[in-house]
């Protein structure tokens, strides 16, 4: 190749006129690559770990909050049409399921015997988590709220149990107020 082609080749920045000299500067090594594959893996390594409990974390809060959602928007919704408002775990829309990490139903009327009936009107629809497992107390399969818009005896606990022992629990009183608090682990109810 003649020294003027091989002086200005694109992409590389050859300073000196041999061939040798050129090959060398227009690439890496192989010890090179390896060098930035290792680092690169070790930096993975690293961060790996720490993602997933940050997923972890952001899934348990995610749970937390479409709970809670579901839950005040029921209550708010009781008192505003003075009338029965359910919230309801269904993977079908018609019957009512002990898992509450299943989509959440907010159904108007009672559900009787966690059934909705065919008069009774889905208001509103939560899809469904991405926790391992919602409980609430003694598998309830409905929560009502009357237009007083306190679901007495329905208060309790819903314990959250997410991935790599993360937990929250999500707890609401006899007026229908709706709290969180942390949770040390998951232990079922």
């Amino acid at each position: 190749m003649p020294y003027h082609l091989q002086h200005n080749r694109p992409g590389c920045a050859c300073g000196r006129s041999t061939r040798l000299s050129a090959r060398r500067s227009c690439g890496f090594t192989l010890i090179e690559l390896l060098v930035v594959v290792a680092v690169a893996f070790i930096m993975a390594s690293w961060a790996i770990p720490g993602l997933q409990a940050f997923t972890a974390r952001h899934q348990v809060t995610t749970e937390v909050l479409r709970l809670r959602t579901a839950l005040a928007q029921a209550r708010n919704t009781a008192v505003a049409r003075r009338t029965t408002i359910t919230v309801c775990p269904s993977q079908d829309r018609e019957t009512c399921l002990a898992d509450w990490s299943a989509p959440l139903l907010i159904i108007e009327g009672r559900a009787a015997g966690g059934t909705r009936k065919a008069n009774e009107p889905i208001l509103k629809v939560l899809d469904a988590g991405e926790v391992e497992s919602v409980n609430f107390r003694n598998d309830y399969r409905v929560i009502r709220f009357p237009a007083s818009g306190w679901p007495r005896g329905y208060n309790g606990t819903f314990t959250i149990c997410g991935k790599h022992g993360r937990a929250a629990q999500v707890v609401m009183s006899n007026l229908g107020r709706v709290r969180q608090e942390g949770a040390t682990g998951c232990q079922t109810p």
